[in-house]
């Protein structure tokens, strides 16, 4: 009866578990059920062997107390029996831990085919989701959720099955047996099992609680050490360590003390589970020994029950920890499915070819960023064709930056039209879009990876001549061959081996080796000379002939040779035309040409 209410309980727990997060992870039992069915029956096997173990000893136990007795009178009987006994564990012994072995190498294989797989379908989900997203989250959290929240869900696709397979298998047979044996002292067995199943429920809630609060706090400690290492220069440049590591010390300490609660609950679970195994050792002691006295049972089956019992001490006292497992799963796996679930705002609405010539046209577009509520664009309207290169000027936070995410799609506009080639941009496959375009930021990103390999990032599949020209027309070729490894040099993280204008410069060379049909350059020739920026400009307008370029600039240097001119201010269109028709009418445009003719000629 216990035993069946303790089962019931334990089931109804698992249930509750699934039918809430966890559920997410059914469709890859689906995908493995044959691995992890092979993995169960395995489990099955190496278990019914291993409880065979007490009832050979109880057996032999029971044969000596027959020869003592006089029931058995031939010792040479006694002699044979017990080693064919003796045989008997040794080769089940060997069963046993050969399927152990097999059923490990079945089911936590397994859970990390599950984890690959999983991490998988966070990595795509994560190139999915629209720049909105990773505005409103940080890296830290993002990466914790990758790496440490998957893997407490590994745990749980596991070792939790695996040892919560082996504790029904031990209960159900183990239990079974010792009833067929003898009833009285079965039951007195499993009076402590009413608490075993009361704490499970009661801990588990604790757990998942705290579970949840650790792994946020864990993502607190990734995000701090990731903006850390990431503006390890201004750090040291304000001289701002001490600060840092009290800054750092302070969510550490919460951390820890969050962690020191959930391993608090964790342990009570330990001692409980053995202090029930040791009262049940003590009733079959007890209950057993009077049973024996009366001769109602004999030696052996005290021993076998024993036996029983302590067999049964692993499954029941792994309870806590599988439980725990669980919980920290399913916390883990609700912060996970919180972005799994998650629909990309930019959605690819056609799934047909889309052939890009470079045509755009701006019509009354309005566009409101969400997470600030700043309007950075105000009816704007524009035209450029095929081929034609457009520079864009305009005071910091005029919207510049953001005519050109909109061109690449990063944000779907709120009132007007952007026409792609005379088609609404909404209808173009963006698969094709953002693949036919160029994108040189002002603060550009190299990976920790050869200069070659950065440059080869445009095309994959570019030849070295093709890289060597790149960086020619970059103007960044003499620095890279002077370098001891020339082009085969390692950058470190995010491309500090190199300035600022090398990196500018690299940058330019992995957008213009793409040969796209639309090239964006947002103010990428700020850290460089006006010399350098001069033989950029007059490569770039050579390649560029039959590819429509956006200039962002804040030189007219840099815009002055475009076929068309717009000036932003405040999101609006001011001034708009040729180089030589705006240096003639008042405006920002003049004001700025003026001043950095007079900064020259100083």
């Amino acid at each position: 009866m216990w035993l069946i209410l303790y089962l019931r309980a334990l089931f109804a727990f698992y249930k509750f578990i699934l039918l809430k997060e966890l559920k997410y992870i059914n469709k890859y039992f689906s995908k493995y059920k044959w691995r992890i069915l092979i993995g169960l029956l395995i489990t099955i096997l190496s278990k019914l062997l291993a409880l065979k173990v007490p009832q050979i000893v109880g057996d032999s136990l029971n044969v000596v107390e027959d020869y003592q007795d006089g029931v058995i009178k031939d010792i040479a009987i006694v002699k044979d029996e017990l080693l064919f006994n003796v045989l008997i564990i040794i080769g089940v012994a060997l069963l046993s831990g050969f399927f152990t072995f097999l059923m490990r190498q079945t089911i936590i294989v397994t859970s990390r085919l599950i984890e690959f797989d999983l991490k998988n379908e966070i990595y795509q989900q994560y190139q999915r989701l629209s720049l909105n997203f990773y505005k409103k989250n940080r890296t830290g959290d993002l990466m914790n959720r990758i790496s440490e929240d998957v893997s407490k869900v590994r745990m749980y696709v596991g070792p939790a099955i695996m040892y919560s397979m082996n504790m029904i298998v031990l209960f159900a047979v183990g239990f079974t047996q010792m009833i067929s044996i003898d009833v009285k002292l079965t039951l007195y067995t499993l009076i402590p099992f009413p608490l075993l199943s009361i704490s499970i429920f009661v801990l588990s809630k604790v757990i998942h609680k705290r579970s949840t609060i650790v792994q946020q706090y864990l993502s607190k400690l990734t995000t701090f050490n990731q903006e850390f290492f990431s503006g390890i220069n201004v750090v040291k440049s304000y001289g701002i360590e001490k600060l840092i590591i009290s800054d750092f010390d302070e969510i550490a300490n919460e951390s820890k003390e969050k962690n020191i609660n959930l391993h608090k609950a964790n342990a009570l679970f330990g001692p409980l589970m053995i202090l029930l195994i040791g009262i049940s050792n003590l009733l079959v002691i007890y209950i057993g020994g009077q049973q024996y006295i009366n001769g109602e049972i004999q030696i052996g089956t005290i021993i076998e029950f024993m036996l029983y019992v302590n067999i049964l001490t692993w499954p029941v006292a792994v309870v806590g920890w599988v439980t725990s497992m669980v919980q920290q799963a399913e916390a883990s796996q609700l912060r996970i499915n919180e972005f799994l679930k998650q629909v990309p705002e930019i959605q690819n609405n056609n799934t047909d070819t889309s052939t890009i010539n470079g045509n755009i046209d701006f019509k009354n577009v309005t566009f409101i960023y969400d997470d600030t509520n700043i309007t950075a664009l105000k009816d704007i309207s524009f035209s450029v064709k095929s081929g034609e290169t457009m520079a864009i000027l305009g005071k910091t936070g005029s919207g510049k930056s953001t005519i050109i995410e909109l061109i690449a799609r990063l944000y779907d506009i709120d009132n007007g039209k952007i026409l792609l080639d005379k088609t609404n941009i909404n209808q173009v496959n963006l698969n094709d879009l953002r693949s036919q375009i160029g994108f040189v930021p002002q603060d550009p990103f190299l990976f920790s990876d050869t200069i070659s390999n950065n440059i080869k990032f445009g095309k994959e599949d570019a030849t070295e001549d093709e890289i060597t020209t790149a960086a020619k027309n970059a103007d960044v070729h003499k620095n890279i061959i002077d370098f001891p490894k020339g082009y085969d040099t390692i950058l470190g993280e995010r491309g500090v081996t190199l300035s600022g204008g090398q990196k500018q410069r690299v940058s330019i060379a992995r957008a213009i080796i793409k040969k796209p049909k639309i090239l964006i350059f947002d103010d990428c020739l700020s850290a460089v000379d006006t010399e350098t920026e001069e033989k950029i400009l007059s490569n770039l307008e050579r390649i560029s002939k039959n590819i429509t370029t956006f200039i962002i600039s804040h030189r007219v240097s840099s815009a002055k040779n475009a076929d068309k001119i717009i000036v932003l201010d405040d999101g609006k269109i001011t001034q708009q035309g040729t180089h030589n028709q705006l240096i003639t009418e008042e405006g920002y445009y003049k004001e700025l040409y003026d001043q950095q003719l007079l900064e020259k000629e100083i």
